[in-house]
């Protein structure tokens, strides 16, 4: 089992990455949904990091100091980390998920929500930053975003872990690395208005 310092220490890891991209920018997240993933040296435990990295630039984006032109960067490095991410999850883990019968719910159920971040993304690059709306609207797809990823970390993870073994676990942790810098240097920031 593992400490709540080496909770800390995988969470702050992930805030590390975060801040290379703007380091005057603050991270006021407060408190994280508990897993029991978050260190975890199988894949699970890596999403988990990228999970952090992502509240951590979900932070940055809405803090008060930042400027246009570092929000601009940051808004840009997030979509290309959910990009990246979401892409090589499905790789690496929902496609075998999918395979077992007791598990499928749990990997349609994540991929159909990646899609719904994909659209409200591509609707926040569409709109300009500088308006006061484009914070509100940032604000509800952190709000959806959140609210995936939680559930990823405390129901989907869980329902997946049981179809796979430890050497599954392993295996997808290194194709999911490897994918997710392909994917991520291929990522583009795709303007779309989303029609409601």
């Amino acid at each position: 089992m593992k400490t709540k310092k080496a909770n800390s220490l995988a969470k702050a890891a992930a805030f590390s990455k975060a801040k290379k991209v703007a380091p005057a920018a603050a991270i006021r997240i407060g408190s994280t949904p508990a897993t029991k993933y978050r260190g975890d040296a199988a894949i699970f435990g890596r999403l988990v990091e990228d999970h952090d990295r992502h509240r951590a630039l979900f932070s940055m984006i809405e803090a008060k100091e930042v400027t246009f032109k570092e929000r601009d960067k940051l808004f840009r490095e997030l979509v290309h980390e959910i990009k990246g991410h979401a892409a090589a999850e499905e790789q690496a883990l929902w496609s075998t998920v999918l395979r077992h019968p007791e598990s499928t719910d749990a990997g349609r159920h994540a991929v159909a929500e990646h899609k719904k971040i994909d659209d409200l993304f591509g609707d926040l690059a569409a709109r300009n930053m500088k308006l006061a709306g484009w914070l509100r609207r940032f604000g509800e797809a952190k709000k959806f975003y959140l609210h995936h990823i939680r559930e990823e970390e405390q129901e989907q993870f869980v329902e997946s872990e049981k179809v796979l073994t430890a050497a599954d676990q392993a295996y997808m942790r290194r194709v999911f690395i490897r994918r997710k810098r392909e994917e991520k240097a291929s990522a583009r920031v795709t303007p779309k208005i989303r029609l409601k």
